[in-house]
């Protein structure tokens, strides 16, 4: 088989490449002139473009037998949003349109649980949960709203597509890291001294990798996967990483007004006035106000998804950020 791979520099889809690779397909694997390269599969093939420039890379999609859209702009601040539109929505329409121009069979597009209807007061949602648009917080969360419609109009007009929405990945090869990976970061580098009131679904990311291969071949076209795992505030998280690597788990909790307050400040001084990434944002406080518990239900009776544990991810991620010098060693062996 012959997968085009959009991603594969990324902290999901490194991992689709690699299990992928490892299972014999033939890989065309779409990168920036920019991106990291040096872990991607060996015997790949490498596509250099942008989503922002599809007609580069159109010949590419040529004798292909699926394409795995699993790249995103993943950011919570953005500088100019315009940019992270054009590569999410826009991006994933002109990928579409190529995909049916060169007749390949197959389309698996990785959306997000972040286009989900999540509520304040805990309620576990699924793929039937009603939701809108409107209930899109943040520049990221509404691009891929968008971009899933874009996907599912697709599906409806004929074209085999099925959307894969994961829920918070966790596990090694974190590399840039994503924000779920930088929770993990400052808690190792003892930046977290209070916590909000918050959930969310932690998967294993080796788990979300087996399920783009599964859906391949078991997806239906024009439905919606959520691939999670377990549901757990943020406290819960902090005390599991706590017991994994001896370090203490924060025990105030800040209420969402401060945390709006200082996020406020960060983006106003960091992010306008430096130039920087700031290290609390607006959009993840308003985003904290609703709990993200989900369920895979629908993935685990379709597709064979297993519910794994997270304790073991939660353990690579800290493994693998100690081992590359993005947090020091723990006091006890990891």
């Amino acid at each position: 088989m012959r997968l085009f791979l959009t991603g594969a520099t990324g902290f999901v889809g490194s991992h689709v490449a690699a299990l992928a690779a490892e299972q014999g397909a033939a890989l065309r694997l779409l990168a920036r002139k920019t991106s990291n390269t040096a872990n991607l599969p060996k015997n790949a093939e490498l596509i250099l473009g942008d989503l922002r420039e599809p007609a580069v890379f159109a010949s590419a999609l040529v004798g292909c037998d699926a394409v795995l859209h699993v790249a995103a702009d993943y950011r919570l601040w953005v500088p100019d949003p315009a940019d992270m539109y054009k590569a999410n929505v826009e991006g994933t329409r002109e990928l579409l349109r190529l995909a049916r121009e060169a007749g390949v069979p197959r389309f698996v597009y990785t959306s997000s649980v972040a286009t989900m209807g999540f509520k304040t007061d805990g309620t576990i949602v699924d793929e039937a949960t009603p939701v809108s648009e409107a209930d899109m917080i943040g520049h990221y969360k509404r691009s891929k709203w968008m971009a899933e419609q874009v996907a599912l109009e697709a599906a409806r007009a004929g074209q085999q597509v099925i959307v894969l929405n994961p829920t918070t990945p966790i596990g090694a090869m974190d590399t840039k890291p994503t924000p779920t990976g930088r929770i993990v970061v400052d808690f190792l580098n003892k930046n977290f001294p209070a916590y909000v009131d918050t959930g969310l679904n932690l998967v294993d990311v080796t788990e979300i990798a087996r399920m783009h291969l599964v859906a391949l071949q078991k997806g239906t076209p024009g439905e919606r996967y959520i691939l999670g795992g377990e549901n757990l505030t943020l406290k819960q998280i902090f005390d599991r990483l706590a017991a994994i690597t001896g370090l203490p788990s924060p025990k105030h909790k800040v209420p969402h007004a401060v945390a709006m307050a200082y996020a406020f400040f960060e983006e106003t001084f960091t992010g306008k006035l430096r130039g920087k990434e700031p290290r609390a944002t607006v959009e993840a406080v308003r985003m904290g106000r609703k709990m993200m518990f989900a369920s895979s239900a629908k993935a685990e009776r379709e597709l064979g998804l297993r519910v794994l544990p997270v304790e073991d991810a939660l353990r690579s991620a800290c493994c693998w950020f100690i081992a590359n010098g993005y947090a020091p060693s723990t006091p006890f062996t990891i």
